[in-house]
C-alpha cells in the first residue's frame, strides 16, 4: 500500500503539470518565484513557462563553466551541504547527531562486496531547497554500472524534517546508481524523492518511473556500463529533494564543509 506522502505528492504533481490559462500561469509562476526568493538570472522569464513543473525543472540559458581537469570532481547540483565527511565504517550522518547505515540506504539489491569497499569511505549529503536550480550533472566522467529503484514514502527532506526524522533518507523512495570512474573507483550516487511531485527523471533509463503505482524494487543492470562525461545533465527532481554521494576510501579529498552552499559546476573534491 503506498504512503499518505506519496498520493499527496502524485496529487500536488497534477497541479504543477497542469496547463493553465496564460494569466493564471502567469500569476501561479510569478507568485512561486516571488514566494520561494528564486534567482532568474539564468533563466529565462518566469512568464515564459508553460506549467509551473517547467518553471521547476527549467534549464539555465548559459552553460556554466566547470574545470575540465579530470582531477576536479564537480558538484552534481545546486545545494546546501548538511553533511559530509569521512564514515565511520557504514555509518554516516544525517545532520549532527543523527546517523543512517549505508547498507540499509544502498538497499539488498547491491552487492554485499561492494558495500564492503565502501567502508570507512566519504559521504556528501546535498540538500536542494524549493528555490534551487533542480537539475542534476555528471560529478566526473563515469560509468553507469547498475540503477536500483526502490520505491518509499516522500516525506520532507527540509532541516527540520531531517531533525525529527531519523531514518528518512531510507524510508524515502530512491534512485541508487553505481558508479565507476575512469580508473575503476567505485562511488555511488543516491537521488533521494521528497514531499510534493515527487519525480526524479533519469534521463539514461527512461524506465524508471518514480512516485508511480508499483512498490516493487526495480534493479537495471548494464553489462557494458552506461558511459557519461563530466557535467551531463542526466535528469532532474520534480520540486525539492537530496542526492547522496558515497565513495569508496582513498578516491575523494573534499573541499567542502557542512552547511556550505555550493553550486552545480564549482569544484568540490579533488579525485586522489
Amino acid at each position: 500500500m503506498r504512503h499518505l506522502t506519496s498520493l499527496f505528492s502524485q496529487g500536488f504533481g497534477k497541479f504543477a503539470n497542469a496547463y493553465f490559462p496564460k494569466p493564471i500561469q502567469n500569476l501561479i509562476n510569478k507568485g512561486y518565484v516571488n514566494l520561494m526568493g528564486l534567482d532568474m538570472s539564468e533563466f529565462r522569464d518566469p512568464t515564459t513557462y508553460t506549467s509551473l513543473n517547467a518553471l521547476f525543472t527549467r534549464h539555465l540559458e548559459t552553460p556554466r563553466s566547470f574545470s575540465e581537469d579530470p582531477k576536479d570532481f564537480i558538484s552534481p547540483c545546486d545545494a546546501l551541504i548538511t553533511e559530509c565527511g569521512r564514515l565511520h565504517e557504514d555509518i554516516a550522518l544525517h545532520i549532527k547527531g543523527m546517523y543512517y547505515n549505508i547498507n540499509d540506504l544502498l538497499g539488498d539489491k547491491i552487492d554485499d562486496v561492494n558495500k564492503a569497499k565502501l567502508i570507512d569511505g566519504d559521504f556528501i549529503n546535498f540538500y536542494l531547497s524549493p528555490k534551487d536550480y533542480h537539475r542534476y550533472h555528471i560529478p566526473c566522467d563515469l560509468t553507469v554500472m547498475k540503477a536500483v529503484h526502490i520505491p518509499g514514502k516522500l516525506y520532507p527532506v527540509n532541516m527540520r524534517y531531517l531533525n525529527k526524522q531519523p531514518n528518512l533518507f531510507i524510508e524515502n523512495e530512491r534512485v541508487v546508481l553505481e558508479c565507476l570512474n575512469n580508473e575503476g573507483k567505485l562511488f555511488y550516487m543516491i537521488l533521494v524523492g521528497a514531499l510534493n511531485v515527487g519525480v526524479m527523471q533519469v534521463a539514461f533509463e527512461p524506465s524508471i518511473q518514480t512516485n508511480a503505482s508499483s512498490t516493487e524494487v526495480s534493479v537495471y543492470e548494464y553489462a557494458e556500463g552506461v558511459q557519461l562525461t563530466k557535467n551531463d545533465d542526466f535528469g532532474c527532481f520534480e520540486m525539492g529533494s537530496t542526492i547522496v554521494i558515497i565513495a569508496e576510501p582513498e578516491f575523494l579529498d573534499l573541499g567542502v564543509d557542512v552547511n556550505e552552499k555550493v553550486s552545480y559546476a564549482q569544484t568540490i573534491a579533488q579525485v586522489k
